[in-house]
């Protein structure tokens, strides 16, 4: 006796189920039923009603922006024109063919910013605002074929499964990819020889990037082998990347040649670019810093973000809808406890932030390593009322280990 699908015996497999002369074990039945529910939900017409195409304005899409991410005005605008250039263009798809004189190429994005500007933070927002699939990826799991990781078409699995397995939806969709900067080549030789995360991967993008016929496994190849492959054109999906390119930096100095010694330098200027030389970066730096040259041609859009200064941080502490202070607020509220915070203290949070340099993402642990004890002893308590002064803050930093984190 023998499964009549798989050609298992009876002894390698747990159930061995007998129908009119055949037989199936519990792993067919099991891959049977995937494939049927695969099938039913991209028929679903509630699925293609999921994602029906509404276009927003790109001054609504900045709008939107504004109300969770501080700054980075450059960014914004640049996100939002490409996404609305994106809407347009899958519209001139579904319009008339015969009226396609004009073919609109999509323009990927690439962001180049420091760590903590609010670079995935924009593309969690935006994809808040988005009615078509968005998927947010790493970078850093993808590898080369023939090393242990994730395969680049994973992006598209990623893809699928937020439309469930809508082909069409996800063939209209957005992908952000993060940290496109850790699969840089580390030499600016050519590798002799396959790398793990250099090269490699990046070669493995530039059809993705452009357009092309891709066979994606449903739920990662490497892991499930025997699933049915699903072929997925990514010629209309919108590619946005992002990375810190930690040292990019020095290669705009010099490339611009900012010094400031001589007789005919004006020294302003040259102070004036030196505060922010990202926002003079090029797709030549990037090249530069370990992207290759076909994959920065299909990355033609290139942005920045602005690094943080103390208004921009101190915005970020009260301002947006989900700003720090609020959620503490929040989160004491429940516990039936009004918080004050005074106003010395917010400026010594957004000090201490500039001092560690770890961007808005150093504001949290910071709040974290003042509120904890607090948050600790007063749930419970008949306490109504906690005030937050400066005497009290620099206590509890400086007994934090956060405080050892100090940059020369």
């Amino acid at each position: 006796m023998h499964c009549s699908f798989c050609g298992r015996t009876r002894d390698e497999v747990k159930i061995l189920i007998a129908g009119q002369d055949v037989h199936i074990c519990e792993n067919c039945v099991e891959h049977a039923r995937e494939i049927i529910e695969q099938e039913v939900t991209s028929k679903d017409p509630k699925v293609a009603q999921t994602f029906k195409l509404t276009v927003r304005k790109p001054v609504e899409i900045k709008k939107f922006l504004d109300e969770y991410v501080i700054g980075q005005t450059d960014a914004k605008k640049v996100l939002a024109v490409a996404v609305y250039n994106h809407y347009k263009r899958l519209q001139q798809k579904t319009i008339s063919k015969a009226e396609q004189d004009v073919e609109i190429e999509k323009s990927n994005v690439i962001m180049v910013g420091e760590t903590g500007t609010g670079k995935t933070l924009l593309a969690k927002t935006i994809a808040r605002i988005l009615n078509v699939p968005f998927a947010i990826v790493d970078a850093t799991v993808f590898t080369e074929a023939g090393y242990v990781g994730e395969d680049v078409e994973s992006i598209l699995s990623r893809l699928l499964q937020v439309c469930n397995y809508d082909v069409a939806a996800a063939e209209k969709g957005i992908v952000y990819i993060d940290e496109i900067d850790k699969i840089a080549r580390k030499s600016d030789n050519p590798s002799l020889t396959r790398d793990v995360g250099g090269e490699g991967v990046q070669q493995g993008l530039l059809k993705l990037l452009e357009g092309t016929d891709v066979l994606v496994s449903p739920q990662g190849g490497r892991k499930h082998p025997e699933q049915k492959l699903i072929k997925l054109n990514t010629q209309n999906i919108l590619f946005i990347c992002g990375g810190a390119f930690n040292g990019v930096a020095k290669v705009i100095a010099r490339r611009l040649q900012t010094n400031t010694i001589g007789f005919n330098v004006d020294k302003e200027n040259q102070e004036a670019i030196k505060k922010n030389l990202l926002s003079y970066v090029n797709a030549s730096d990037l090249k530069t810093f370990g992207l290759i040259p076909e994959l920065l041609g299909r990355l033609p859009i290139v942005t920045h973000l602005d690094p943080l200064d103390v208004e921009t941080l101190h915005s970020i502490l009260t301002e947006p809808k989900n700003a720090l202070i609020k959620q503490y607020k929040k989160l004491f509220e429940l516990e039936g406890i009004d918080l004050i915070i005074q106003p010395e203290v917010l400026d010594f949070m957004v000090e201490k932030a500039l001092e560690y340099k770890l961007g808005a993402r150093g504001l949290r642990s910071i709040c974290e390593s003042i509120f904890t004890d607090a948050m600790f002893e007063l749930p419970g308590t008949n306490q109504k009322t906690f005030e937050l002064d400066l005497d009290y803050t620099k206590r509890k930093f400086e007994t934090s280990k956060i405080n050892l984190l100090k940059v020369a």
